[in-house]
């Protein structure tokens, strides 16, 4: 079992420097500190609300492979929160599931989720069979519970305080999730995992000020069984670690960020 601020993940170092502009949504200009001047790939193509500061420092990954275009990703971005203190979020959104994943192999969500005998990845399911799921659990035969467990994770990286919020924006894909979710309930148990990808924080809460809409349904999914468990990892130069998990406030947050 994993303590608090144990390293979940480890790669080799990341590459530091500072953010001149993002563009096109998957491209971002970036001067390291060397002062050369590289294009990187950036999977997050959302608003990035809270983390995109121009001027800021980030960090990227350097990967050269015939069969991509850009040897460069950008990993992390530095904020400064109300705190006044530093922090360095991930906003490669291909790493949320990775980490989730990680985490339940490591035993980090067994209290929460019981044993689990086998894991699948990305399983068609839902109306009409047009979703897929992030992670499909299978219960170890002693467990109390003996349903299979659906779970969608999200990656969280937008904040007000210390308060994490998704989404940061109009998601209709998000409320599909959720309303796929609540289907898969009584027969099977339906998770949503907020993947908080910063350490500053100490609860969850939906967005409403960006999607009052996904707000209400997340209250709904919630009423209706669907269970939350956001979970909270810390970025690091050359590791990931594991933060906990994080308290959810089910209530509408409507202040303007």
């Amino acid at each position: 079992m994993l303590k608090i601020g144990d390293p979940l993940l480890k790669f080799e170092s990341l590459h530091e420097g500072i953010l001149l502009k993002r563009y096109k949504r998957f491209l971002a200009d970036v001067e390291l500190d060397n002062g050369e001047i590289v294009t990187a790939h950036c999977a997050n193509t959302g608003p990035m609300r809270g983390v995109l500061n121009v001027g800021g420092r980030v960090r990227l990954k350097y990967a050269p492979s015939p069969t991509r275009k850009l040897s460069w990703s950008w990993e992390q971005a530095q904020v400064l929160n109300l705190k006044e203190s530093l922090c360095w979020v991930g906003v490669n959104t291909f790493l949320p599931n990775t980490l989730v994943l990680m985490a339940i192999k490591a035993g980090c969500l067994q209290k929460e989720l019981g044993l689990i005998s086998d894991i699948k990845k990305e399983v068609v399911y839902g109306i009409n069979r047009r979703s897929r799921i992030d992670l499909l659990l299978y219960p170890e035969c002693q467990n109390f519970d003996q349903r299979n467990i659906y779970i969608e994770v999200k990656n969280t990286t937008w904040t007000q305080g210390e308060l994490a919020l998704f989404p940061d924006t109009v998601t209709t894909r998000g409320q599909k999730h959720l309303t796929e979710l609540i289907n898969v309930i009584p027969n099977s148990r339906a998770v949503l995992i907020p993947c908080i990808s910063r350490d500053d924080t100490k609860a969850f809460a939906p967005g409403d000020s960006a999607d009052k809409e996904y707000g209400n349904l997340f209250r709904i999914a919630v009423k209706k069984g669907v269970e939350i468990i956001p979970v909270c990892f810390g970025f690091h130069k050359d590791y990931i670690s594991w933060q906990g998990i994080r308290p959810f406030n089910n209530y509408q947050v409507l202040q303007r960020a």
